[in-house]
């Protein structure tokens, strides 16, 4: 008789202990459910580009996201030779060229020369640079897998 009384006492504890597992796994699964986010559209006349905290050449307006805290989509904008001094970020930095040619490079690979249409993707912390090369500015799209960061790097 002993046995069935303990047997059903930790039946009852078993029990309790899925059934709070199971609220808690409810509450958590509600306090970070978000609202469905809201589409964006923008014309490129819409666009009104501040001044930065980068160099005075180049002049970021964010499109989605938080670059301060995830994933974010950027507009660029470089003045003709602007010159972005090598560096690199936390997050991996997908690039899209929108205007204009921006010679651009990687450690460990030959620089190129992207025009219109063009792309680049550096990976987290791969130290990277680039130019733009003509007369005219540049207008880049650029998007970070996670928060922004930047580590400038000094070439001696």
């Amino acid at each position: 008789m002993k046995t069935i009384v303990v047997f059903f006492k930790k039946l009852v504890l078993h029990r309790r202990a899925c059934l709070l597992t199971a609220t808690l796994l409810v509450v958590t699964l509600s306090l970070g459910a978000q609202a469905p986010k809201s589409g964006i559209t923008r014309t490129l006349s819409d666009v009104q580009f501040p001044a930065g905290e980068g160099p005075d050449c180049l002049q970021f307006f964010l499109e989605n996201g938080d670059m301060k805290t995830g994933p974010s989509t950027a507009i660029m904008k470089a003045n003709p030779g602007c010159v972005i001094a090598p560096h690199y970020h936390t997050a991996e930095e997908q690039l899209i060229i929108v205007k204009g040619d921006v010679s651009t490079g990687m450690e460990g690979m030959k620089d190129t020369v992207l025009g219109p249409g063009g792309f680049a993707m550096m990976p987290s912390k791969a130290v990277h640079w680039f130019t733009c090369t003509k007369k005219e500015e540049c207008l880049m799209f650029v998007t970070f897998d996670r928060a922004y960061d930047i580590v400038w790097v000094n070439r001696k």
